[in-house]
């Protein structure tokens, strides 16, 4: 696979370029319905801050760490609601003000962390680089919503690539989160970035196989897009299968997106 750009570079360019689109809103934009129900922009903008927070935490103080996360090893949906309205009770230029300085530390952090050495999440001690995937791919995530309900289109680059590995490397999450039991044969992934590069994970004589642009993967496996309106394909009936279900997020899979054009309501 072609090398990637620092994962730690491309999480501090992506989350300036968020952070740019929404300086500055007015209080209607804060307010406006993002795609993931009953969320507006501020309820992302306020997510991201919290996940910047844990990761500073996590890198920076673990026992301050497990002291926050307590509530949502607890309990996974309540804790981070819990989380989530300590954020959205700040008056917006305080949120701000918090996730910039949280960011800026938890890329901080991270940047200064050895690659593999482990820093605690909410599922178990993650590789600081992995972690720092997680993070970009939040923003990516998040972001995606934040630019629909802004009507703001999104540039994709070869930043996305990291939400691509991660994406491969988080396969079994989709079954486990539906108590299902993950195939044992790997899969085969071959993505063809923004830039034209072709990113391939995973042995190249897999009879499971995935292909089709990146961007599209990503979009999948963040569950911004019903894989109808996307460009993947599959060889096999695991993989085929896992396009359903793909997911490289902690917590209960939900419904779902809607396909392009299907009612809300």
């Amino acid at each position: 696979m072609a090398a990637m750009q620092d994962v730690c570079v491309d999480l501090a360019t992506e989350g300036t370029a968020l952070a740019r689109l929404v300086a500055g809103l007015s209080p209607g934009e804060w307010r406006a319905p993002t795609p993931a129900p009953g969320w507006t922009v501020r309820h992302q903008v306020a997510h991201l801050a919290q996940v910047s927070r844990l990761i500073d935490l996590g890198v920076r103080d673990p026992a301050a760490f497990e002291a926050a996360t307590a509530p949502v090893r607890e309990d996974f949906e309540a804790g981070m609601a819990a989380g989530l309205a300590d954020r959205l009770a700040e008056p917006v230029p305080e949120l701000l003000r918090h996730w910039d300085e949280w960011r800026a530390a938890a890329g901080k952090g991270l940047a200064a962390t050895p690659r593999r050495d482990p820093v605690p999440w909410l599922a178990g001690p993650l590789p600081a680089g992995v972690l720092a995937a997680v993070g970009l791919m939040e923003l990516f995530a998040h972001g995606q919503d934040v630019h629909e309900a802004l009507g703001a289109p999104y540039a994709f680059t070869d930043r996305i690539g990291h939400i691509a590995f991660l994406g491969t490397r988080t396969r079994d999450l989709a079954y486990r989160a539906r108590g299902l039991r993950p195939p044992a044969e790997p899969f085969r992934f071959e993505l063809t970035a923004p830039s034209g590069t072709v990113w391939t994970f995973g042995p190249d004589d897999a009879e499971q196989r995935i292909s089709g642009p990146a961007a599209d993967f990503c979009l999948l496996v963040t569950r911004r897009r019903h894989r109808d309106d996307l460009a993947l394909t599959a060889a096999g009936a695991a993989a085929d299968h896992w396009l359903d279900i793909a997911q490289t997020y902690l917590g209960t899979p939900g419904a779902g997106p809607r396909r392009i054009g299907q009612s809300r309501v």
